[in-house]
């Protein structure tokens, strides 16, 4: 097996932590979104206009 340069090591370090971090930020995007709907449909479920 070839020894990977130090310029490649870190090229493969930097994608795969771009991709982890890609996955936090989506999951923290969905779970707010969620919120903002839960949010708003309680807030309206309590509201009587009449």
């Amino acid at each position: 097996m070839r020894e990977l340069s130090a310029e490649a090591r870190l090229h493969l370090y930097a994608r795969s932590l771009s991709r982890k971090t890609g996955t936090g930020v989506q999951a923290a995007a969905l779970f707010g979104a969620f919120a903002v709907i839960a949010g708003v449909l309680f807030g309206t479920l309590s509201v009587h206009p009449f």
